[in-house]
C-alpha cells in the first residue's frame, strides 16, 4: 500500500481497489481536460474536438499506469491550479489595460 501514489491510496481507503482505480482514472481525465482546456485548446470544429478528447482519454490510460507509483494526479492538479491563476491574472491585466485606455 505504501508504494502507491497518495491519490490512489486515498481512493483505495474510500472504496475497494477496482473502484479506486476507476476513480483515479476519472480524476486524471478531468484534470487533464482542465489543463488542456486552459493551456492548449484552440477553437476547433466539433469532430476534431471529439478526436482530440478521445486521444486524451486514451493517453490518460498510460498516465493511469504511471500513477500507481508516481504522483501524476497531484502534478496535474498543480498544473491546473497554476493555469487557473495565470488565466485569472491575465484577465485582470486585460481588464485593467482596457480601463486605462
Amino acid at each position: 500500500m505504501e508504494g502507491f501514489s497518495p491519490s490512489l491510496r486515498f481512493f483505495i481507503e474510500l472504496t475497494n481497489t477496482q473502484t479506486a482505480v476507476w476513480l483515479q482514472y476519472i480524476f486524471i481525465v478531468i484534470l487533464s481536460t482542465i489543463v488542456y482546456k486552459l493551456g492548449f485548446a484552440k477553437k476547433l470544429p466539433l469532430l476534431k474536438n471529439i478526436v482530440i478528447y478521445g486521444c486524451l482519454m486514451i493517453g490518460c490510460l498510460v498516465m493511469l499506469i504511471f500513477s500507481y507509483a508516481l504522483p501524476i494526479a497531484e502534478a496535474l492538479a498543480v498544473a491546473a491550479l497554476l493555469l487557473i491563476i495565470y488565466k485569472i491574472r491575465l484577465h485582470q491585466l486585460k481588464k485593467h489595460e482596457a480601463e486605462v485606455k
